[in-house]
């Protein structure tokens, strides 16, 4: 008996050795997985402050807590399991689903440029059109649903390439590196949007007649420099969709994953520029897909 129990507890403890071992690798894999998704990482940046823009500043704050309170939600309780789910159950499914999410952002991004280019077209039209009267209450709710839905495709592509990457490892690393990257790409995205979003009222505080002339020299440089960084940011987050969501879905088929590829060794010794051709390559891409998208949707309509 005495034995029995013995040999048990030797499993028991061999087993937590090596669980031990395993969760060892799993800073090194939350570290690898963040830098595959950067881009997405980078396209969530930048879309997520134009949705407070327009808005009372004293709810800033409190919209950018409601999307990245869903964001954190969705990865957590929705997407990851469906991941794990799909990955134990119909693995083929996660390249299709991916592709669909690309093709997502590639809309998005052409009909955001498409925006930039027909907007004195738009205005004079709408100024014949009858304008439809929104509350603040009204106007933040659409924004926050709108702030999702963009963020909730980021998050399956962030989720379903966070799986890729520890598909082959054990069922407990695989939880628990998908919950660390989940927690930590939310905080740090949605830190920095607040950041950004309030950097104008972190100027007006500095500039403040009691302050030291130096600090008041940065509080008003501040203020005047965040609108124009909000503006490049908004073209930078539509150019990140175009990438992102082109790459994705080239990814997906053999032939333009095998060609970025090729294209990458070739310029190996050139790191930097097998990176700008590539990104510049995806967004031509992802704006031709993207406009396809849009005619077949309004056709449908």
């Amino acid at each position: 008996m005495a034995t029995g129990l013995l040999a048990l507890l030797d499993d028991v403890a061999a087993l937590v050795k090596v669980s031990a071992a395993s969760l060892d690798d799993v800073p090194a894999q939350v570290a690898k997985t963040t830098g595959k998704v950067s881009g997405i990482v980078i396209d969530d940046t930048a879309v997520t402050p134009k949705y407070v823009v327009g808005l009372d500043p004293s709810r800033e704050l409190s919209i950018i807590f409601q999307i990245a309170k869903k964001s954190l939600i969705n990865k957590i309780i929705l997407l990851s399991p469906a991941a794990l789910l799909l990955g134990f159950f119909a693995p083929w499914a996660i390249t299709p689903i991916l592709m669909l999410g690309g093709a997502y952002l590639c809309f998005e991004g052409y009909e955001k440029v498409h925006s930039m280019f027909s907007k004195h077209a738009a205005d004079a039209a709408q100024s014949t059109e009858e304008v439809k009267v929104v509350t603040p209450e009204e106007l933040e709710k659409a924004r926050v649903k709108g702030a999702v839905r963009t963020d909730l495709i980021l998050s399956a592509e962030i989720v379903a390439i966070t799986y890729s990457t520890v598909a082959d490892t054990p069922l407990v690393n695989q939880i628990v590196v998908m919950l660390a990257v989940a927690v930590f790409i939310t905080v740090a995205v949605y830190g920095f949007v607040g950041l950004i979003v309030k950097a104008d009222d972190i100027g007006v505080h500095l500039a403040k007649e009691s302050r030291r002339e130096n600090i008041k020299k940065l509080g008003r440089g501040i203020v005047k420099f965040m609108p124009s960084f909000l503006s490049i940011l908004g073209y930078v987050g539509t150019a990140a969709m175009l990438w992102v969501g082109a790459e994705i879905i080239a990814h997906g088929i053999p032939f333009t994953s095998h060609a970025l590829d090729d294209l990458e060794h070739s310029l190996a010794h050139l790191p930097a520029l097998a990176w700008l051709v590539k990104v510049v390559l995806c967004g031509v891409g992802g704006l031709i897909l993207g406009a396809i998208i849009e005619r077949v949707v309004r056709l449908l309509h």
